[in-house]
């Protein structure tokens, strides 16, 4: 009796069913294993070792969850108005909340948020199904951290002036996108695409903001 087209879950070639007979006796997967070609060996090996779907589907979606949160800035970007102005704004919160750290640390652990962005932005990307989606705001996270850092060297990190005008600086610039700020953004794809653009545009504001302040002194 030929052996069914399926076996055990696993569809055989037609060649391998015509080398492979079931005689009078059980033939163990191993024996059965040296009578057939290489697809029915690999056929036999899948049904010594099977591979349950949710090892291999869990660690994707935490993957893609955890991608689309950070991108998201942790949910901010799902907000319905201006979700780029809202990640902005955490963005304030989270400078205001972490710059006692000191100038070294922030500036690390912004280096480190900026890799990060660009692999949760360019996992996001195809998760979401749209290039720079507008509920990917952790370029504006980043960008706007990048515009207030001047304000730890200057020591006017909790000047409330000083945080609202480097907000305001931001949006501008990352809305107006001025030469440099648009060839970044034109420039790169991806990952690397959505975030450089609010970076430059971060630098941009950060150099206005530090020239004003200093003025200002």
């Amino acid at each position: 009796m030929g052996l069914r087209g399926d076996f055990g879950g696993i569809s055989l070639a037609p060649e391998c069913q015509r080398e492979y007979c079931f005689s009078s006796r059980p033939v163990p997967p191993t024996e059965a294993a040296r009578t057939l070609p290489a697809p029915g060996r690999i056929a036999i090996a899948r049904l010594q070792h099977p591979e349950t779907k949710t090892e291999l589907v869990l660690p994707q979606r935490f993957a893609r969850f955890l991608a689309v949160f950070v991108a998201s800035a942790g949910g901010a970007g799902f907000l319905p108005i201006a979700p780029g102005t809202w990640g902005s704004a955490l963005a304030v919160a989270i400078f205001v909340l972490f710059s006692p750290v000191g100038l070294w640390q922030f500036g690390v652990t912004l280096v480190a948020l900026c890799f990060l962005g660009i692999w949760a932005a360019d996992v996001a990307e195809r998760v979401l199904g749209h290039k720079d989606d507008r509920r990917i705001v952790i370029d504006e996270v980043g960008g706007q951290l990048v515009t207030l850092a001047p304000l730890l060297v200057l020591g006017s990190s909790r000047s409330p002036l000083a945080l609202v005008t480097g907000f305001v600086l931001f949006r501008c610039f990352d809305i107006w996108k001025p030469g440099p700020v648009r060839w970044a953004e034109r420039r790169f794809a991806g990952g690397v695409g959505v975030m450089m653009d609010d970076l430059v545009a971060g630098a941009l504001s950060a150099a206005v903001l530090g020239a004003a302040m200093v003025m200002l002194s």
